[in-house]
C-alpha cells in the first residue's frame, strides 16, 4: 500500500478513487485510458463489494447493452436483464481486464487538503496518510442502511431486520411477514416472499409510487427513460400520466392508488418509479396486501398509520439508505441538507478544486449508464485541471 503514496520530493501524485463499486471502477478506467495513474481504494476483500451483498433475485432493472461500463460490453450470455452474481463476475472481470490499480481492505475515514493546498491528503486504515493529486468519491448511493427510528424499536422483542440483510425467502417459509416501504426493493422483495412460501405478506405503503412496465413489447422502460432525460420536468410529468393508465392497471381498490405527484418530479427528488417485477399481479390476486406505513411498535404489536395494530410473525425493513459522508467530506461543506453531495459528475464544489464525486444520484435512464457517462467527463476535467501535478502512466 504504501508504494502508493508519492515519495518526499515527488511533484507528481495520482488520483485517488475511494470505492470499486461500478462508478468508482469505471472512473479509474476513463482516467487510465487518458494516461493518468488512478489508485482505487476499497474498504471490503473485493470490487464490487455492496453488489455481494444484495439479495439472490436481484437482477438490473435496466438492460445489459446500457448498462455496460466503458471499454468492456457485458457478456451476451448474461442476458437482457443481468443478474446479481453476473454483475458481480462482470465488476472483477472489468477491474483485471483494464489492469486496474485497486488496493483492497483499506478505508479512507477522512479527505483533507495538503498543509501546502496543492493536493489532497487522505486518513486512511492503519494510520496511512496519502496523498493525490485529485479524489473521485464513489462509496455508493446505498452505503449504510437506513431504519426510521419508530416509537417503540429499541424495545421491540420481534424479528426486525433492515432489508440490507435479506437474502432469500427460506427463513420465512411459512411465516406471516410485513414488509415495510415499496420502492424497488421493498416491492422486489414482497414478491420473493410470496414465491418462496411465506404464509401472509403485507406490504405498508406511506406513499404511493410510480409503478411502470419494466418492458412493454420488447421496449425497455430505461429506453424511455434516456429519452426523456432532458426533457422539462412538468413535460415529462404530463406524458407519463396517460401513458401509466394504458399500461399499468389502477390498485386503488387494492390499497394503492395511483400517485397524486408526477413521475418525474419524484425522481427529481429521489424516488426512482418501481419496475414490476411481479408486484402488480401479486396485488391484483391478494398474495400481497397493502397496508397503511408504520407509526411504531408496542411490546410485539405493529402499529400503522390507520390506527390497525398487526402482529406478523417479522418485519424487513425496505427503508432505504444514507451516503454516510459526513465523517469523510462533512467538514468541507460540500453536503446538501440531506447528507448527499452538492454536486456530482465532473462538476465540483467552489470550494474544492479536485474533488469530484460520482454515483450519488438515481436518474431515470440507469444509474450503471449514468456512472459510466460521468466516469468520462470526470476524467476529461481531471486532465485538464491537473497538468504538472499528475501521475502519468509508463507509456
Amino acid at each position: 500500500m504504501d508504494d502508493s503514496t508519492p515519495s518526499a520530493g515527488t511533484t507528481d501524485r495520482p488520483v485517488y478513487v475511494i470505492g470499486g463499486g461500478p462508478a468508482g471502477l469505471a472512473v479509474a478506467y476513463a482516467l487510465r485510458a487518458r494516461g493518468i495513474r488512478a489508485v482505487v481504494l476499497e474498504k471490503a476483500d473485493r470490487v464490487g463489494a455492496s453488489w455481494r451483498r444484495h439479495y439472490d433475485r436481484l437482477h438490473l432493472h435496466t438492460t445489459r447493452r446500457l448498462s455496460a461500463l466503458p471499454g468492456l460490453p457485458m457478456p451476451r450470455r448474461f442476458g437482457r436483464w443481468v443478474a446479481r452474481d453476473d454483475v458481480v463476475r462482470y465488476l472483477e472481470k472489468y477491474a483485471e481486464f483494464h489492469e486496474l490499480e485497486t488496493v483492497t481492505g483499506v478505508e479512507v475515514s477522512r479527505v483533507e487538503r495538503t498543509p501546502d493546498g496543492t493536493g489532497w491528503l487522505l486518513h486512511a486504515t492503519g494510520g496511512r496518510e496519502l496523498t493525490g493529486a485529485a479524489v473521485v468519491v464513489a462509496t455508493g448511493y446505498n452505503h449504510t442502511p437506513r431504519l426510521p427510528d419508530w416509537p417503540g424499536r429499541e424495545t421491540y422483542k420481534g424479528d426486525l431486520a433492515h432489508a440490507g440483510e435479506y437474502r432469500n425467502p427460506e427463513p420465512y417459509a411459512g411465516r406471516d411477514v410485513l414488509v415495510v416501504g415499496v420502492g424497488n426493493t421493498g416491492a422486489e422483495i414482497a414478491v420473493d416472499l410470496v414465491e418462496g412460501g411465506a404464509s401472509r405478506v403485507r406490504l405498508s405503503v406511506r406513499t404511493a409510487p410510480h409503478i411502470v412496465r419494466r418492458s412493454t413489447a420488447g421496449w425497455a422502460a430505461q429506453y424511455t427513460g434516456v429519452l426523456v432525460r432532458r426533457l422539462p420536468v412538468g413535460l415529462v410529468d404530463r406524458l407519463a400520466r396517460p401513458m401509466a393508465k394504458l399500461s399499468v392497471p389502477d390498485l386503488a381498490e387494492h390499497g394503492l392508488p395511483r400517485p397524486d405527484t408526477g413521475l418525474y418530479s419524484r425522481v427529481k427528488e429521489g424516488a426512482i418509479p418501481v419496475q414490476d417485477v411481479g408486484l402488480i399481479d401479486a396485488i391484483r390476486k391478494g398474495r400481497v396486501e397493502v397496508v397503511a406505513a408504520v407509526d411504531g411498535f408496542e411490546e410485539g404489536e405493529v402499529l400503522l398509520a390507520d390506527g390497525t395494530r398487526i402482529t406478523p410473525d417479522a418485519v424487513i425493513a425496505a427503508t432505504g439508505y444514507v451516503r454516510a459522508l459526513d465523517g469523510l467530506v462533512g467538514h468541507l461543506d460540500v453536503l446538501d441538507g440531506v447528507g448527499g453531495p452538492v454536486v456530482n459528475g465532473a462538476r465540483v464544489p467552489k470550494n474544492t478544486p479536485g474533488l469530484y464525486f460520482t454515483g450519488y444520484v438515481t436518474p431515470i435512464s440507469g444509474t450503471f449508464r449514468e456512472v459510466a457517462i460521468d466516469a468520462e467527463k470526470i476524467a476529461k476535467a481531471v486532465q485538464k485541471e491537473g497538468a504538472g501535478r499528475l501521475s502519468r502512466l509508463p507509456v
